[in-house]
């Protein structure tokens, strides 16, 4: 059978009949999708309906020589296959059909088609016997403009700033020597204080511009250069200058924080303790203050009760120290202290001892050490004193009264440094995933021929779904930083702790996410991902330590679900927990009725791309859990097991608890996001990237939610074929989509970005 004895409105339909039959694709629930379009479709007359509703018929399909004929129908038209079509199919069937009328213009019914049926675009170059145009992008998306709509309110500052990273000193370089390596680093972090950058999110007073959220857009971009520069950022500005900023008053900042800023004074943050990681309120160092000499006297009391793995220790001048403040013989809490460490020749201060941590798995580049305080004296207007302070009479006193109150609002002011480290780890997923679709978009590999060109691995649909969803993610996860950042920088809202919340869980989430990412991008990238100078090996190590600084991600986790349960003003130890039940029920049970089982096999497109069922499968995770585990902790405190041990018995519902809370916030924050895009073409795009990004999610907890009976087996196989299907559909705009990253081309210095 010729091309000739097909009307054109059959002829158009051919292309596709050909892939549903020779790939077996029309399954019984799809069927439909291709009925209605078909019915839908006015260029078509009855008798054409007619006979393409006859080729649907599943139990008897069209014959094998029927379907030859369709094949080479489509090989005589000379019509060529352009895989980087935004739909490659409806393109093809066009160009079919106009090798027979001018007049043919773009069918849209068929465009539903190949977006519904979940045709994979490399398999046509395979069943057509036709040519292949290879383009590795689209151009229906310019990334500048997505990189302006991510840069947000400072575009103008992150702008600048890329064309700062130029300068000489940011060539990136493999450096293995620890001591050289820390040298280089430290001359680029004095080159940025020089320049304004570290005292970006102080006052304008001291050398900044007060803008917090443009810092943060900073740090990340210094995770483009090295990670190691971007830690030794963070630590001197951020945690040294900031917990001076934060937790002092007007007196340190006077004294110190211009200086800090400058880099004409190197500092360090104390924290972390050898026996006493994460649980800071257990920290050793004592800080007594002695009333005979006005002045407080910093002790390490025991051989593990040392500050570990401290940042800028070798290089730094002076410490802000977290200690148990004992006033009159009575311990007041964990404080920060600022105590001197070496002199103006750089030479460690008597009872001061510092030891190098040594090579680590990356970050070398950061010179992190241990020390010890045997004794050191400083005077009493070293305390910062903002929430807590010794008067001139030797007396405690702060406006906080509740001890625990006080430790946590103390520790709340420095959330802004996770939010950081969260968007250096997602940099570094940025940084990857450029680099491995770069890659793959010039990479050939494998045909059923060795007569024509090998097929690139990105237009695998192996290759897109372990790279896309993380796309997707980032694009997702970048946003919610961006307003985490806002909101914590809202001095009109001074309670953060609900913030402190949020961020603890997203910081994990995202951190682990980058980790995940990170590994994905250099197994994709096989052994030039491997080579040092394809930057995705230091990247991995770089990235990895980001899961369990400021804060273990298990902990912060646990601590975000604790955060969610006092929203409900849950006192687990009272007999208030009762009341507080109650409350719960009666919020969560219009959430938690039986799910209709029609609403549990749903599987049409509009409502598995519906925003509403995404944002309904979140809150319906998070509040099913919120309310199981304060069941669960209820049973334990009516047997009399104490509320610590009750929150024991259950840690990996508070973890699942923390995830879950953090993936719906997430969400929501993006289509919040989306909402405000104005541009239409862009907007739909994001929509898109943020429906792939929730079906992942969902994808990844469908055991769960097949536990629950919220999914049933047909859908979540539905899910599953929708990610691979979207991961598809975007696959001819991959690249815009990591170019909207907007990492500078100077940055992505690997051989194999190039």
């Amino acid at each position: 059978m010729m091309t000739t004895d097909y009307s054109l409105g059959i002829l158009q339909y051919i292309p596709f009949f050909y892939v549903i039959w020779s790939d077996d694709l029309l399954s019984a629930s799809e069927i439909s999708v291709v009925e209605k379009s078909i019915s839908d479709d006015t260029s078509l007359d009855p008798s054409e309906k007619k006979q393409l509703n006859h080729w649907l018929n599943r139990e008897n399909p069209p014959k094998d020589q029927e379907i030859k004929s369709w094949k080479h129908t489509i090989a005589s038209s000379g019509v060529k296959l352009v895989e980087s079509d935004t739909y490659p199919l409806a393109s093809l069937s066009k160009r079919l059909t106009q090798t027979r009328s001018d007049a043919i213009t773009f069918n849209d019914h068929l465009k539903h088609i190949e977006i519904n049926l979940g045709i994979q675009p490399n398999h046509y170059n395979h069943l057509f016997d036709v040519e292949v145009v290879h383009e590795k992008t689209s151009d229906l998306y310019d990334a500048s403009v997505l990189d302006k709509i991510l840069k947000g309110d400072h575009a103008t500052v992150v702008d600048e700033f890329r064309q700062f990273l130029k300068h000489p000193s940011f060539t990136w370089d493999i450096r293995r020597n620890k001591e050289e390596f820390r040298s280089t680093i430290l001359k680029q972090v004095a080159l940025l204080g020089e320049k304004g950058y570290g005292a970006m999110a102080y006052p304008a007073k001291y050398g900044g511009t007060d803008n917090m959220p443009a810092y943060a857009a900073i740090f990340e971009h210094l995770m483009f250069v090295d990670g190691s520069l971007a830690v030794k950022f963070g630590v001197q500005f951020g945690l040294f200058g900031g917990s001076i900023q934060k937790l002092g008053t007007k007196k340190h900042h006077d004294q110190y924080l211009s200086d800090a800023g400058k880099t004409n004074l190197l500092g360090c943050f104390a924290m972390t303790e050898t026996g006493h990681g994460s649980n800071v309120r257990g920290i050793k160092t004592t800080a007594t203050y002695d009333t005979t000499t006005d002045s407080i006297i910093i002790h390490t009391p025991g051989k593990n009760d040392n500050k570990e793995y401290i940042g800028n220790a070798l290089h730094s001048k002076i410490a802000t120290v977290f200690a148990q403040l004992i006033v009159n013989g009575k311990n007041e809490g964990v404080h920060a202290i600022l105590v001197p460490l070496r002199n103006e020749k750089h030479e460690l201060l008597k009872g001061i001892t510092i030891e190098d941590n040594g090579y680590k798995l990356g970050l070398n580049g950061v010179d992190n050490g241990k020390i010890w305080f045997d004794t050191i004296s400083v005077p009493r207007e070293n305390l910062l004193d903002k929430y807590g302070e010794i008067t001139s009479d030797g007396q405690y006193f702060s406006s906080i009264k509740n001890p625990n109150k006080r430790f946590f609002t103390m520790l709340g002011t420095l959330v802004g440094g996770r939010i950081c480290v969260a968007r250096g780890a997602l940099g570094g997923a940025k940084m990857a995933l450029t680099i491995a679709v770069k890659y793959a978009l010039n990479r050939r590999q494998f045909n059923d021929s060795i007569k024509i060109q090998e097929d690139l691995i990105m237009d695998y649909p192996t290759h897109q779904i372990r790279l896309t969803p993380a796309i997707a993610s980032a694009y997702v996860y970048h946003v919610v930083l961006e307003e985490m950042m806002k909101r914590y920088s809202d001095d009109s809202q001074p309670d953060k702790r609900q913030i402190e919340t949020q961020v603890a869980g997203l910081k994990s989430v995202i951190t682990w996410f980058a980790n995940d990412t990170i590994q994905e991008c250099r197994e994709a990238c096989g052994g030039k991902g491997y080579l040092l100078e394809n930057r995705i090996a230091d990247l991995k190590g770089d990235v990895d330590i980001f899961t369990t600084f400021e804060g273990d991600n298990t902990v912060l986790l646990q601590l975000a679900a604790k955060g969610i349960l006092s929203d409900f003003k849950a006192e687990f130890n009272s007999a208030g927990f009762t009341s507080v039940l109650k409350l719960l029920q009666s919020q969560l049970s219009d959430k938690l009725t039986a799910i209709n089982p029609l609403y549990s096999n749903k599987v049409d497109a509009e409502h598995l791309y519906n925003p509403k069922f995404h944002k309904h499968a979140f809150n319906y995770r998070t509040r099913r859990l919120t309310y199981t585990l304060a069941m669960r902790i209820r049973g334990y405190i009516k047997k009399g097991v104490p509320s610590y041990q009750a929150f024991l018995k259950v840690q990996t519902h508070l973890l699942a608890l923390g995830k879950a809370y953090s993936t719906e916030l997430a969400y929501s924050i993006f289509s919040e996001f989306c909402a405000t895009v104005q541009d239409e073409t862009y907007r739909n795009l994001l929509e898109k990237v943020g429906t792939l990004h929730a079906l992942q999610q969902i994808h990844l907890d469908a055991r769960w939610y097949l536990e629950q009976g919220y999914l049933g087996s047909t859908k979540s196989k539905a899910i599953r074929q929708r990610v691979e299907r979207l991961s598809t559909e975007l696959r001819p705009h991959i690249e815009v989509l990591v170019d909207g990253f907007g990492i500078p081309e100077h940055c992505l210095t690997a051989p194999i970005a190039q």
